[in-house]
Formats: C-alpha cells, structure tokens, sequence
C-alpha cells in the first residue's frame, strides 16, 4: 500500500474533470483498508467516479477502493446468493451474471462504476432497481475498522436513495455487496422503455437474459455516449415526482406530456423531457453541454471545470422551475 503526492483524478471520474488529490491511495482487500483506517480517518473515498462531478482539487486522503472478487455463498436450484467485492465493475458483473443464466440485474446493463457504489444510489433503469436483488451490504465503518452488515430493509432503499446516502455517509465504506438471483423461471422487465421494440425489431419472441441484456445495451449505446470518448456521468437529474394535481394543471398547458403514476396522490415526470422542452438539447456552453441525443445527461466537450458544469445544472434547474414549476433534483453526486 503506497501513498502517492499530487495525483490527477482526471482518469478516475468518468466526466474527465482535471482536479488533483494531494495525497492518493489504493485498497485492494479488507485487511489493506483496516490497516489504513488505524492511521486515517479524514478520507474521500473513490470508486469508478461514475457518479460524481469534482469542482476542486481534493485535499483529503484519496481513497481508490480497488477490492475484486466474487464468491456463491448460497445456491439451490431455483436461486443464487453471490458476493460481490466493491471494486468489482458493474457491467462485468452484469454480464457475467446473464453468461452464468443467473436473472435480475440484465436490465441494468452498461451502467458504469464499480460494485460497490451500485447500493448508494440503489441503482435503477428499464423498470428494475437493484434493491430488488441486493441481500445484505458489507462495510467497513470508518472509526472502528470493524466489519458490519446492513440487510436490504436496513439499507432504507428508496428512489436513488439509500442510508448510504444519508444516516451512514461519510462513517461507512462498502466492501462487498451480496445479491439473490434467480436460476430458472425468470421474471422479465421488457414493457419499461424501448426494450420491448428492440426486441420485436429483432424479431426475438421468447427472450432470454442475453436477448434482455443485449437489448439494454443497445437502446443505451443509442441515447448514451460513451465516457472514454465524451465525459460523462450518465442521468445528471432525477426524475421529478409531483402532486396528481400538479400534473393536471400541466397536462392543459402541455398536453403531449410523458407521464408514470406512481400513486395514487403522485405522478413522476421524465426529467429529460422537461429539459428538451426547454431548448436544452444537444446546446453547447464553452466546454460543455447537454448531449444531442438524451437531454438527461450533461457532457464534458474535453476541457470544462466541474464548476462550469454545475453552473450549466443550475441553470437547467432555474429553466424548469420557471416553465414547469417544478424542481428538478441533482442524482449526480457534487464534489463542492
């Protein structure tokens, strides 16, 4: 373990902001990280940087968590339990689950970042959450170095929420996270989006994990760019949930707007579409902007700041209230 000076972050956060770390580590296993949290405490944890926006160089200890593996801890032949190591990748996982026949994360396909950061934001697309799969998450806390495990009802999963979010940030690192997955008779998720036509176009009538996934992936490789050719973070905004009466009162001003209920009492909003209605799309401001083919995602043209970034967000933000009277909230997590 080696502690290295003045390190740039800008190939560890997939928008490519250029901001140093004064001092930079990386953990490749639970003993390494224990070692480290007997000497420090003041640190900023790193993952795959897939789902934060950096405006300044960062003074703290920079924590690279680089932990692999995955081990079967349960199994019978209707499901599978494995475990998950933090540093393991996302997709890699994803796609290594659909090669084994194991079901309930393919729609997730092609989300960047590591394992590990999966819970914080209870990761979500094509109609599935991975809270509905997640078992137990492992930590480490930050002040004892003592291992603990929070079940999936303690983890507090919400809409891109989690107690990793909230009650626990700052005093926890993630190192493994455990899943429940299904060997046979799976449940599908195709009516949610584009999936479902992708599908058709293939003329695929009987899906399997593998059509599902590769359906995924390519619905996002047409609507998302790529991070290691245009930096990006993915959705910069949630997706607004209003009042049922909200809604109303939009839908005479705007009456082809998109809409999912979610209650009763509630409507969410495709955040997106309020973007684009706004003149947003595909607009570039110095060296950034909002990418020509999904207005949920901001991009770096190759030189911007994390501040001329969140200056452009915030004045999305101003737009959407203005015109919509509704506040559209940051999923990206803003290093400030």
């Amino acid at each position: 373990m080696t502690i290295l000076e003045n390190i740039s972050l800008k190939n560890y956060n997939t928008f490519g902001i250029d901001v140093k770390a004064k001092r930079f580590v990386t953990i490749h296993s639970v003993a390494e990280l224990q070692d480290l949290l007997s000497r420090e405490k003041e640190l900023f944890l790193l993952s795959g940087g897939s789902n934060m926006l950096l405006t300044h160089d960062i003074e703290k200890l920079v924590v690279h968590i680089d932990i692999k593996g995955i081990s079967i801890e349960n199994e019978d032949e209707n499901f599978v339990e494995i475990t998950v190591n933090a540093g393991e990748n996302w997709h890699e996982l994803v796609l290594w689950c659909v090669e084994n026949n194991y079901g309930g994360i393919e729609n997730l396909s092609l989300i960047p970042g590591k394992v590990g950061t999966c819970p914080i934001q209870n990761i979500g697309a094509y109609g599935v959450e991975v809270k509905d799969t997640i078992t137990k998450v492992t930590v480490v806390e930050i002040e004892t170095g003592k291992l603990k495990t929070f079940t999936n009802k303690e983890c507090k999963f919400g809409y891109r929420d989690s107690i990793f979010k909230n009650d626990q940030k700052d005093s926890i690192i993630i190192v493994a996270v455990s899943f429940r997955l299904s060997k046979k008779n799976h449940v599908f998720h195709t009516s949610y989006g584009a999936i479902e036509t992708e599908l058709t176009s293939q003329k695929i009538d009987f899906p399997t994990l593998k059509h599902i996934s590769d359906a995924v992936i390519a619905i996002r490789k047409s609507k998302l760019p790529d991070p290691k050719e245009l930096g990006n973070s993915g959705s910069f905004f949630k997706n607004p949930v209003i009042s049922s009466n909200h809604f109303e009162k939009l839908l005479q001003k705007f009456p082809t707007i998109p809409n999912y209920k979610v209650s009763e009492t509630e409507v969410k909003i495709p955040a997106g579409w309020l973007i684009e209605q706004s003149g947003f799309k595909g607009k570039r401001f110095g060296n950034c902007g909002v990418h020509e083919k999904q207005a949920l995602v901001l991009v770096n043209y190759g030189n911007a700041s994390g501040v001329e970034i969140l200056n452009l967000a915030k004045k999305i933000q101003e737009t959407i209230l203005e015109k919509f009277q509704i506040e559209l909230e940051i999923e990206v997590n803003i290093i400030s």
